[in-house]
């Protein structure tokens, strides 16, 4: 049985599903900030992720730091790392989420390894992120094979699994993670880890192309999109998302370096990059 026939279908769009509707009726591509939740700490955090909704982000992905981020680069790896030291866990973020209910009110994708997840138990997990507010999850080293219970495990609490594809996928099995993923495909731009990169590969249209021709599930790209320029390349491949995450995480902490507010460091590169892809040839 494949993840995409265990997972069934819904006859009530998720709020991730009803947020790209929206915008492919407007014809804009939806930007979706990263931040590492806890860096530097859960209030900070609190207080960007109301400033990257207020800024125009349209879902935002929290990464719950997590000690061995297989898939994340330098810049990542290092912010996990400093809201590991500061007391961040999964616990917490999730309490932290909860408590802006009726305030943040976009769809909040979590990005998770599959150790935490796991250890905490999938039912409670996914249980626990539906309650806080969540709309989804991205574990990045879960394989397809493993998806299908906590594919269905999710859904069944109303949250959608988002899987992901690479530019070196093969085209068959490209295809089944495409069928199988849920709210959006999350197509990595690059072969190797997060990180901000000079210029994108111009493989990445082909593949964003390849991706709308097999099924009408959202495609978003991310792994190093880091300006304005570049998430505008990105919606003219035909994407519907722009993921950002290194960029941000960067800014957000050469802020706290600088005892700036990092929150408002955060929503102003949010709505320049908002600008940049609303922005027409």
């Amino acid at each position: 049985m494949s993840v995409a026939a265990t997972a069934g279908p819904r006859s009530t769009p998720t709020p991730i599903q009803r947020c790209f509707a929206a915008l492919r009726a407007q014809a804009r591509c939806a930007l979706m900030p990263f931040l590492m939740a806890g860096d530097p700490d859960l209030a900070i955090t609190a207080a960007s992720l109301l400033a990257l909704q207020a800024a125009g982000a349209d879902l935002i992905e929290l990464g719950i730091p997590y000690s061995d981020p297989l898939a994340d680069g330098p810049v990542i790896q290092a912010a996990a790392g400093r809201a590991l030291a500061a007391g961040t866990t999964p616990g917490r973020v999730l309490e932290m989420l909860a408590g802006l209910r009726g305030q943040l009110t976009l769809p909040v994708v979590l990005f998770t390894y599959s150790n935490p997840l796991l250890n905490r138990g999938m039912e409670t997990f996914c249980r626990d992120a539906a309650a806080a507010g969540a709309a989804g999850l991205v574990v990045p080293d879960l394989p397809l094979e493993e998806a299908e219970k906590l594919s269905s495990i999710a859904a069944g609490q109303g949250l959608d699994l988002v899987l992901l594809v690479a530019p070196n996928t093969p085209a068959e099995r490209m295809a089944r993670i495409h069928a199988a993923s849920r709210g959006f495909t999350y197509l990595v731009s690059v072969t190797g880890v997060t990180g901000v990169r000079a210029s994108l590969e111009t493989r990445v249209g082909p593949l964003v192309q390849r991706l709308r021709q097999l099924g009408p599930t959202p495609v978003a790209v991310g792994f190093g999109i880091a300006t304005g320029d570049q998430a505008r390349q990105v919606r003219t491949w035909g994407a519907d998302g722009a993921i950002v995450g290194s960029a941000l995480v960067k800014r957000m902490a050469m802020a706290h370096e600088r005892d700036a507010d990092v929150a408002a460091d955060a929503g102003a590169f949010a709505a320049d990059l908002r600008t940049a892809l609303d922005r027409r040839p």
